[in-house]
């Protein structure tokens, strides 16, 4: 039997059941939630999850078409399957481009996803997210049926990120670090917003952690919270921008914003979690055509990476 089979008759099992699987650890329902909180759960449960690697092949149970490239027999005669949307979650992106994406991919109203990423609880949403999709969009590249409603397609990518934390054992991890899965998952989106490369993400987590434990208090002062509270895209925040008086503005507001400025990769998750031992208070990219980035523990060592950036830029 080759793989498409197997998958068909996988999905085909799956759908003669009297319940579909729940979708992911930390998925519930209650009960006296309106029909609509109700339902949505349940359609999330009836979407098929399937794990090739890093790509998530989603179709509804209730669906008649077959694994792509499959021909389906009706009758006497035969039609081939509906042709998938494939859709990727960039590490980093934000929800809001995420949800552009989702729209322009499947051609339906970017409304509809913006009314489904409302309703956290519904799309299986852990207690810690506040009920805030941002930050729990997994990253990822994934295969959506065009019958899939908006609802369907974001508790499908919760789900990816409930399944990612409990490999990763975030809640558990967050603990013994001393702060909650919701900090865990802030720190880890900067990480993200700020890092060059994988390689970086440590230290640069590291970095967080030192400003938040400094005595006296240090305000992380960083562009990428400033430039997401302000919903601008870019690398540096300028004078004007600096002015801001939203909370994510942490230049003048002291400790982390009040939750992910995008949706972290595994990567970035495990840094948050994982930090490299260090005393950095400061890191610069010092080459951003080749993404090198270096740590100062000091002021002056700062200040000599700034220089150094300058030069490297042409303008020293």
């Amino acid at each position: 039997m080759n793989i498409e089979d197997l998958l068909r008759e996988t999905l085909s099992d799956m759908a003669r059941e009297e319940q579909p699987p729940p979708p992911g650890r930390f998925l519930h329902v209650n009960g006296s939630r309106s029909r609509r909180r109700g339902l949505v759960p349940a359609a999330a449960a009836a979407v098929a999850v399937l794990a090739i690697g890093s790509t998530l092949a989603v179709q509804g149970l209730s669906s008649r078409t077959a694994t792509p490239g499959v021909l389906t027999g009706q009758g006497s005669g035969e039609t081939r399957a509906e042709t998938r949307i494939t859709v990727t979650v960039n590490e980093g992106q934000r929800l809001s481009g995420v949800l552009k994406d989702l729209s322009t991919a499947t051609g339906k109203p970017l409304k509809e996803f913006e009314r489904a990423a409302e309703d956290g609880e519904a799309l299986g949403l852990p207690a810690y997210a506040k009920g805030r999709l941002e930050g729990f969009a997994f990253p990822a590249t994934y295969e959506i049926s065009p019958t899939s409603s908006a609802d369907e397609i974001l508790a499908a990518m919760v789900t990816r990120f409930n399944r990612a934390a409990e490999d990763g054992d975030l809640v558990d991890g967050a603990r013994r670090v001393g702060r909650t899965p919701l900090e865990i998952l802030t720190i880890a989106s900067i990480v993200q917003a700020e890092s060059a490369g994988r390689r970086d993400m440590p230290k640069i987590a590291q970095v967080i952690y030192n400003r938040l434990n400094h005595t006296p208090e240090m305000n992380l002062q960083l562009d990428s919270t400033v430039l997401y509270g302000l919903d601008k895209l870019g690398i540096r925040a300028s004078n004007e921008d600096l002015k801001s008086r939203s909370p994510y503005n942490t230049y003048t507001h002291r400790g982390l914003p009040p939750g992910p400025i995008g949706n972290p990769g595994a990567d970035a998750i495990e840094a948050a979690l994982k930090p490299a031992a260090g005393p950095w208070l400061f890191f610069v990219t010092t080459d951003p055509k080749k993404g090198i980035t270096k740590f100062a523990a000091t002021e002056s060592e700062f200040f000599e990476l700034v220089e150094e950036y300058d030069r490297n830029l042409g303008t020293g």
